[in-house]
C-alpha cells in the first residue's frame, strides 16, 4: 500500500533499552561532576582563600554565598526580567517556527526547495555580522534599552534551524493523513493544529528547551541592547559577580548555580518527550 512515510524499524525492546542505558550514562559522567564541583563551590564561605585542590564537601558548608549574590548582584530583579523575556520568547518562538515548517511542509516542491535553499544560506551567516544592521534599526526604531530586542527574534521564529526541524517532522507525517484531513474538509489551521502538532510533539519539546536555553542563557544580545541596570537580564548580573576578588569565588558560583537551575528543570520536565515516538494512530510509543 503507499501513502505510508517509509522508515527505519523501531529498536527491539532490550536493545533501545540498552543504548539510553548508555546515553544516560555518557550524560551522568560528562555533566554531573562539573555540576556537583559547582554546587560545592557555592556552598563554601566567601572571603577564605581558594582550595588547592577541588573538595566535594566544602568545610564549613555555608550558603552565605547566595545570600551575598542576591544581595551584590541584584539577582533576584535580573532573574524576573529573564523569565520575562523567556516566558514571551519561547512560546512565540516555537509558535512561529512549527506554523512556518507546517506551511513550508504543504508548499509545492519547487518552492519548498528555494525556501530551503535560502534558509541553508541564512544559517551560514555568523550571527556577529548581523550585530550592526540589527543595532541599527532597534536604535533607529528607539527600542534600545528595552527588552523589546531580546524577544523580537522570536517573531522570525529564532534560527530557520527551528522552522526546518520543524519542516522534517511534518513531511515525515503519512500524506495519506494530510488527504484524509482534507477530505474532512479541514482548514490549513486545524489540520495544523489538531492533527500534525499533536504527532510531533517530542520535536516540540525539544525545541522548546533548547529555545529556553539559548534564550536563558543569551548574554551577548542584552549586554549591546540594554544599559539600564534595573533592566538587566541574568548573564549581565553575574557578570558584575565575575569581577570580585578571588577570595569571593563562592558568590560567583552560587550565582551560577542560581542561573542553571531553572534551565535543568525545563530539561527535566521535557526529557520524558525526547524517548517518546508518537505514531499517526494517537499512540506514545517508547
Amino acid at each position: 500500500m503507499g501513502g505510508r512515510a517509509s522508515g527505519p524499524p523501531p529498536l527491539p525492546g532490550a536493545a533501545g533499552r540498552a543504548w539510553r542505558t548508555l546515553g544516560a550514562a555518557f550524560v551522568i559522567l560528562v555533566f554531573v561532576p562539573p555540576l556537583l564541583l559547582l554546587l560545592s563551590g557555592s556552598l563554601t564561605e566567601p572571603g577564605l582563600p581558594p582550595s588547592p585542590t577541588p573538595r566535594l564537601v566544602p568545610d564549613p558548608v555555608s550558603t552565605a554565598g547566595y545570600e551575598q549574590a542576591l544581595e551584590i548582584g541584584g539577582l533576584l530583579r535580573a532573574s524576573l526580567n529573564s523569565v520575562l523575556v523567556a516566558v514571551v520568547a519561547v512560546p512565540l518562538s516555537v509558535l512561529v517556527a512549527a506554523l512556518a515548517g507546517f506551511a513550508l511542509a504543504r508548499l509545492a516542491p519547487r518552492t519548498t526547495a528555494t525556501v530551503v535553499a535560502a534558509s541553508l544560506v541564512a544559517l551560514m551567516v555568523p550571527a556577529t555580522a548581523l550585530l550592526v544592521p540589527r543595532f541599527a534599526i532597534f536604535r533607529a526604531l528607539g527600542l534600545t534599552d528595552t527588552l523589546v530586542p531580546l524577544i523580537a527574534p522570536a517573531l522570525l521564529g529564532t534560527s530557520p534551524l527551528y522552522v526546518l526541524v520543524y519542516y522534517l517532522a511534518f513531511r515525515a507525517l503519512p500524506r495519506d493523513l494530510y488527504d484524509a484531513c482534507l477530505v474532512e474538509d479541514l482548514s490549513p489551521m486545524r489540520i495544523w493544529w489538531r492533527v500534525a502538532l499533536p504527532l510531533v510533539r517530542p520535536v516540540t519539546a525539544a525545541l522548546t528547551a533548547l529555545t529556553f536555553v539559548l534564550t536563558w542563557s543569551n548574554f551577548l544580545d542584552p549586554l549591546i541592547y540594554v544599559y539600564d541596570r534595573d533592566l538587566f537580564t541574568l548573564p549581565l548580573a553575574l557578570r558584575s559577580l565575575s569581577v570580585l576578588d578571588p577570595t569571593n569565588f563562592p558568590v560567583f558560583l552560587a550565582g551560577a548555580v542560581l542561573a542553571t537551575v531553572p534551565a535543568l528543570l525545563v530539561f527535566v520536565l521535557a526529557q520524558r518527550r525526547f524517548l517518546h515516538h508518537d505514531d499517526p494512530t494517537g499512540r506514545d510509543r517508547p
